[in-house]
C-alpha cells in the first residue's frame, strides 16, 4: 500500500477492542501501541513512567499526582503533550495501530489515520471481563462502569468538549457480539485496504 498509515481503536471495556487492535496489527506486520505509549513517553520526557501510568486515560486528582511528583511540577495537561507528541511522531514515521489514548483526535487532521470504535451490550462486556480478569459478576459491572466512566471524561477534557461515543468521530463504530471479533477485524482491514488504494 506503500504510504504509512495508522488505525486508532478507541473501545468500550470488555468489547474486545484491545484484542481486535492487536490481531489487526500482526495481520498487517505492524506495531500495536497501548501502555507502550507511556514508555516511550517516559524515555522522551525524561519523567517517571509512573505518572504517565497514574494518569492513564484518567483525569487524576491533583493531590494523588502531588504525592506521586513530590518537588515536581508537572501537570496532567504536560503528560497528556507529550503523550501525544509521541503519538503524532508515531503517525509520521510507521504504520501502526494505537489503541485509546484519544489518539482519534489528536490525529484527527491526517488523512493517513483510520479511526474505529468498537463497542458491545453490558451482558458482552461482562462475560468477557468475568473471564479475562476472574472477577465476579457485581466486581466487573463496577468495572466496566468506572473504566467507561473515566475514559470518556478524560477525552471529553481533552478534546475540548468532544464525546468519545460520538459515531462522527470515528470513520466507524462496530459492535462486537453483533458482528463478531473475528468479522470485525476482517471488515476494519477490508476498509482501511480501501481507503489506502484510493490515495
Amino acid at each position: 500500500m506503500g504510504k504509512n498509515f495508522v488505525i486508532t481503536i478507541a473501545r468500550g471495556f470488555g468489547s474486545r477492542g484491545k484484542e481486535i487492535g492487536s490481531e489487526l496489527a500482526k495481520l498487517y506486520g505492524i506495531n500495536c501501541y497501548e501502555h507502550g505509549i507511556l514508555t516511550l513517553a517516559s524515555q522522551m520526557s525524561g519523567i517517571d513512567r509512573s505518572l504517565f501510568a497514574a494518569a492513564d486515560e484518567r483525569l487524576t486528582k491533583p493531590s494523588i499526582m502531588d504525592a506521586l511528583k513530590g518537588e515536581a511540577a508537572i501537570t496532567n495537561e504536560q503528560l497528556f503533550d507529550y503523550q501525544a507528541q509521541i503519538i503524532r511522531g508515531l503517525a509520521f514515521s510507521e504504520s501502526c495501530v494505537i489503541v485509546g489514548k484519544c489518539a482519534d483526535y489528536i490525529l484527527k487532521d491526517l488523512d493517513n489515520v483510520f479511526s474505529f470504535y468498537i463497542e458491545a451490550p453490558r451482558a458482552y462486556c461482562l462475560e468477557n471481563i468475568m473471564r479475562k480478569m476472574e472477577v465476579t459478576e457485581e466486581e466487573a459491572h463496577e468495572l466496566i462502569t468506572a473504566t467507561d466512566k473515566r475514559r470518556a471524561a478524560y477525552y471529553k477534557y481533552y478534546s475540548g468538549g468532544n464525546y468519545w461515543t460520538n459515531p462522527v468521530n470515528y470513520d466507524m463504530t462496530l459492535n462486537t457480539e453483533k458482528v463478531g471479533k473475528e468479522n470485525v477485524i476482517r471488515i476494519i482491514k477490508a476498509y482501511v485496504d480501501m481507503r489506502m488504494e484510493e490515495k
